[in-house]
């Protein structure tokens, strides 16, 4: 079977949105618009099978409407304590669900802290994670709707993933959040140096205009300080601290 390919399509000021294809067929996550995806996926001759949300903030499902009048038969699939406010999901799902796409699992990961609702999708065979606003490459997210606990606990849980695993973000938010961490991380913490080499090859990654995404689990344990909290306490303390620096 041909291999899994996964772009990202970037749009709006810092959006991504992510494109799964396989012979053929397509599934999309976090749609902010439409325009965008359709013009990608007509170019490429794919076929619209899936829409998936992680959260129901309207940078990641405004894009839904527009893609479903295109291809009216993708299935939306999205968290089922968000019915209400991600109305046109086809398919609910919760915390410890799977289900198959493009050949692939797919496992349903419960991840609250920036929504209430806000979950997660794990392709364990081939390594890919698609966390919408919940772990960032050397950041999270903000807590608009949960606890400093609930996200430890989260970012705690996406982090026992495989080291290997590629982390999909939906933000390029990477040079800020690394220039803050290189800012606070005290001198003698040991990943001091390691947020500093990794703040340089990412403004030379953005320089070029690249993405810095995907990051993956292994970089996210060793330079990010929201990670490596060791508890809620110290993730608040952090989160206030990030939420007060200049942006």
């Amino acid at each position: 079977m041909q291999q899994l390919s996964v772009g990202l399509i970037p749009v709006l000021r810092d959006n991504y949105i992510f494109l799964l294809q396989r012979q053929g067929q397509a599934v999309v996550v976090d749609p902010a618009v439409a325009e965008p995806v359709i013009a990608a996926l007509e170019q490429q001759g794919l076929e619209l099978v899936a829409i998936l949300h992680t959260h129901h903030h309207s940078d990641h499902i405004g894009g839904t409407p527009g893609l479903l009048a295109r291809w009216p038969k993708a299935a939306v699939l999205a968290s089922r304590d968000d019915l209400q406010r991600i109305p046109l999901q086809t398919k609910g799902v919760g915390d410890g669900d799977s289900f198959e796409l493009l050949g692939e699992r797919v496992q349903v990961i419960a991840v609250p802290g920036h929504t209430r609702a806000h979950i997660a999708y794990y392709l364990p065979a081939c390594g890919h994670l698609f966390c919408g606003d919940t772990l960032f490459a050397g950041g999270c997210g903000r807590l608009f709707e949960g606890s400093a606990a609930e996200m430890h606990a989260s970012l705690q849980r996406l982090t026992q993933l495989p080291a290997a695993t590629k982390v999909w973000c939906a933000h390029e938010y990477t040079q800020a959040n690394l220039g803050w961490a290189a800012a606070v991380v005290a001198a003698s913490d040991p990943c001091a140096g390691a947020i500093e080499a990794r703040l340089a090859a990412v403004g030379a990654t953005r320089a070029r205009g690249e993405a810095t995404i995907p990051s993956s689990v292994e970089l996210e344990r060793a330079t990010n300080l929201f990670v490596r909290a060791s508890g809620p306490e110290q993730f608040a303390e952090l989160r206030l601290s990030k939420d007060h620096w200049p942006s």
